[in-house]
């Protein structure tokens, strides 16, 4: 007669628990209510079992380990008389007590100070640790109105979308994006920026930043290592490139926008910049310049486009995309960051034909595509008015804090010069005399009001400056940031 233990039929689920993983084989023969006693206790002593944490039914853990319900009930009985758990009707049997001596835990790690948070050379993890340090009032630039955001038209969209989709839908999705969204996209880029775009050459992304790290990968195998970027320009798009190893020479900016000679003299065979409102300094890139820049592209040259701020814009009339006009020269990318929040992750990305497998290659390796649900929600935002509607909503808040803030830098720092006030979400002020603006930066965090300085998105000698943002905060805040900015920078001179 075998003595072999009969196999499980096939179908069966092999006994053990996934509460906490417990083994019954590890229980001594005969001590099993023991043993399983000795390893709750262990639980709720090394906060496996927190406080308020329900145990499984006695019934489905003596499932689960195979063995009689009476061995659990034992094991939980011995619990509730060393005071650890109680019973609690319908609502199970609870953790009530943890040992008095709880493992400590570890220091938090000491907070930065703002002469740290603001070094002459930023490390890559500066954005971070700026974010997160402390404020009373928040200038920092990129932050749009957060409080704005449509929560109502997004689940109305949410519920919209989620009475008609389909199972399938909820499987994975093609990495270009969902149909939907392209087709949004398309639409939207056709009526506000003048894109003629077929919603097939459209890949969706998590935002401009991974925008920058696809084309990173698509274009080196052409030889593209090197992107010349605006000078002043955003230090965090120099990050990101140089993250991906591509080399980032600086290109100067004047009032009519990138000085297209000095980027033909550079020899670099691509350039990334924000025509329609430069990052910081606020200028359009003019009529001039964009022709010299299209000669430039068509000689074989490659524009990399950050439509930066496209939408927000006040005192102008809209700037047509450059991707409207050189199609096939221009890799053209966008997000809902600023027009709805950056915590949606949601862009765009538009290439030429000849890199445009190389992107969608790159984006499959990455994540296989961006989360599907929200792409739907934001497709019927876009295609029911709603998200036009938020726009128009924000630009009359937005024009109002604009004003607050020129008003007030007219009134606190009379000798500050103001540039890029027509669009966007931010102002840079360029400060007279000799000053360190990361220093009144780290003064003025110091007095409870974060911003940053213009420094920090220069490669060469530039004035010193401070770039601040205004979308986020109320006209009073604005007024009284100003008012610290101006004590800080007193302080400094003095």
């Amino acid at each position: 007669m075998s003595r072999a233990k009969p196999r499980p039929p096939e179908g069966s689920i092999t006994a053990g628990s996934d509460f906490l993983h417990l083994d019954i084989a590890a229980a001594p023969p005969g001590r099993r209510a023991d043993w399983l006693a000795d390893q709750l206790r262990r639980a709720v002593a090394d906060g496996r079992l927190p406080v308020g944490g329900r145990l499984p039914a006695t019934r489905v853990l003596a499932a689960d380990l195979g063995v009689s319900r009476g061995v659990v009930v034992e094991a939980y009985q011995r619990m509730v008389e060393d005071g650890h758990v109680a019973g609690r009707g319908r609502a199970g049997t609870v953790v009530v007590a943890a040992p008095a001596t709880p493992p400590a835990p570890p220091a938090p790690a000491a907070a930065p100070t703002p002469a740290t948070l603001f070094p002459p050379a930023p490390g890559t993890d500066i954005f971070d640790a700026v974010r997160t340090a402390p404020a009373r009032i928040d200038l920092t630039p990129g932050v749009p109105d957060l409080a704005a955001f449509p929560r109502a038209d997004w689940l109305r969209a949410e519920r919209a979308v989620l009475r008609h989709l389909a199972a399938s839908d909820f499987g994975y999705g093609d990495p270009r994006g969902a149909p939907a969204l392209r087709r949004a996209v398309a639409a939207w880029l056709a009526r506000s920026r003048g894109i003629a775009v077929d919603p097939a050459e459209v890949i969706v992304t998590t935002g401009v930043s991974q925008a920058l790290g696809l084309l990173a990968q698509a274009l080196r195998p052409d030889g593209i290592d090197t992107v010349a970027v605006e000078d002043p320009g955003s230090l965090g798009v120099r990050q990101h490139l140089n993250n991906w190893r591509v080399a980032t020479p600086p290109v100067a900016v004047d009032a009519a926008g990138l000085r297209v000679d000095e980027l033909a003299a550079s020899g670099a065979p691509a350039v990334m910049l924000t025509p329609a409102h430069q990052f910081p300094t606020g200028v359009v890139l003019d009529g001039d310049r964009r022709r010299q820049l299209a000669a430039w592209a068509r000689a074989g040259g490659l524009v990399v486009e950050d439509d930066y701020d496209a939408e927000h814009r006040y005192d102008r009339p809209p700037v047509p995309a450059l991707r409207a006009m050189l199609p096939d020269h221009v890799c053209y990318a966008g997000s809902v960051s600023k027009l709805l929040a950056p915590a949606l992750r949601i862009g765009w990305l538009l290439v030429p034909p000849r890199h445009r497998d190389a992107v969608v290659d790159a984006k499959r390796n990455a994540d296989l595509g961006n989360a599907v649900l929200p792409q739907l929600v934001l497709a019927e935002l876009m295609t029911s008015g709603a998200l036009e509607r938020q726009l128009r909503l924000l630009r009359r808040r937005h024009v109002r804090r604009r004003d607050a803030m020129v008003a007030a830098v007219a009134r606190h720092l009379p000798g500050a010069t103001v540039h890029g006030a027509a669009a966007g979400l931010h102002l840079t002020v360029t400060l007279p005399g000799a000053v360190a603006d990361t220093e009144v930066a780290s003064a003025a965090l110091e007095r409870g009001v974060k911003v940053q300085p213009l420094s920090w998105h220069c490669q060469r000698p530039h004035p010193p400056g401070l770039v601040l943002g205004y979308a986020a905060n109320t006209a009073s805040d604005i007024e009284a940031g100003v008012g610290v900015i101006a004590a800080a920078l007193a302080a400094r001179r003095s």
